[in-house]
């Protein structure tokens, strides 16, 4: 490890899934390329898989994808990477000077062997490496943990690690996602239907073990628990399918094409698995779907933002990192 400082007792590196540099097709086709090569992402031989990918997907997909992120593209850029480096700096500033937390993305900047520099530079011998997915999935946490240990192999000295591999149950988490559902209706008033929508996985994934599905649902009725809704008063989706085999169901956008038709008019949406807000949240939930919504004959949608910075999501993920953190701090 680095001997020139050794103030640091331990360091956090905060990931999230990632982003790319800017919202041109160029960019959006190389970050698309690193994410959808990733073998815990898709499950397919890569024989079979690389000639489909760079054949037809990244032949098509990025100008769509690009069209995407420039409606959602803020003046500092990608909303994931502000929101994710915001929450880094709250989160450096509610643990204080004896841990040093460093952001990093999966895929994309800045990336997990920067973020794992950073850490060594400081003297960090301890790491705590700390995803913001809630729900475990092997297309997730897993591909955080493969990519953390690929960089590590190439060091000479490793550090101790721990891996905050869930958080679905939290208290803390529970919490604040209940308290901004609250803070949401205050101003904007009840609806009809609240939809909890997660990302979704293929089902076979699912099948062959992966509890990410059992995991949302347990978030998803301890949050009910919390706001008090009678089952007819929420519902659990998944949201953004790719390609054509089955994933987790019931879908976000056929649920609510079936709610509008069935003559329900007004609908909130919240994304409980999502950290921070992104293109799947921002362009797809707020926009996209809320177009289907309407247009099959619903008359109010309305999305409830992600946690984001809110100084009760900073408490929760404070306390979920002292915990690991035991034993390693003074």
């Amino acid at each position: 490890m680095n001997e020139k400082q050794s103030n640091c007792t331990a360091g956090i590196l905060l990931v999230n899934l990632g982003t790319p540099d800017s919202p041109s097709r160029g960019d959006v086709k190389r970050y698309l390329r690193e994410f959808l090569m990733d073998p815990r992402v898709v499950e397919m031989p890569r024989l079979l898989w690389w000639p489909i990918l760079n054949g037809v997907i990244l032949n098509l997909r990025p100008a769509r994808s690009a069209a995407a992120y420039s409606k959602i593209w803020l003046e500092e850029g990608s909303p994931l990477l502000v929101h994710t480096l915001a929450q880094a700096e709250a989160l450096q500033r509610k643990l204080g000077e004896a841990v040093r937390v460093v952001p990093a993305m999966r895929y994309g900047k800045p990336s997990i062997a920067a973020g794992l520099e950073k850490l060594r530079e400081a003297g960090c011998e301890r790491i705590l490496v700390f995803p913001l997915y809630p729900q475990y999935s092997s297309t997730t946490t897993a591909s955080v943990f493969d990519a953390v240990t690929a960089e590590l192999r190439r060091w000479r000295w490793i550090p101790e690690l721990r891996l905050v591999n869930q958080y679905f149950e939290d208290p803390g988490y529970i919490t604040a996602l209940a308290d901004s559902v609250r803070d949401f209706q205050q101003e904007h008033g009840k609806p009809e239907k609240l939809l909890l929508s997660f990302h979704g996985i293929p089902q076979r994934y699912a099948d062959k073990g992966d509890p990410y599905p059992l995991q949302c649902r347990r978030t998803g009725e301890l949050l009910a628990q919390a706001l008090e809704l009678q089952p007819r008063e929420w519902q659990l989706t998944y949201q953004s399918r790719m390609g054509r085999e089955p994933w987790l169901q019931p879908y976000t956008s056929t649920t609510l094409e079936s709610l509008a038709r069935e003559g329900v008019k007004r609908v909130q949406v919240l994304c409980p698995g999502f950290a921070a807000d992104c293109l799947e949240t921002l362009e797809e939930i707020a926009m996209e779907n809320r177009d289907l919504f309407l247009q099959h004959g619903g008359q109010s949608y309305e999305y409830i933002p992600c946690l984001n910075e809110r100084p009760d999501h900073i408490e929760s993920l404070a306390a979920i990192a002292n915990r690991y953190l035991g034993g390693w701090t003074v």
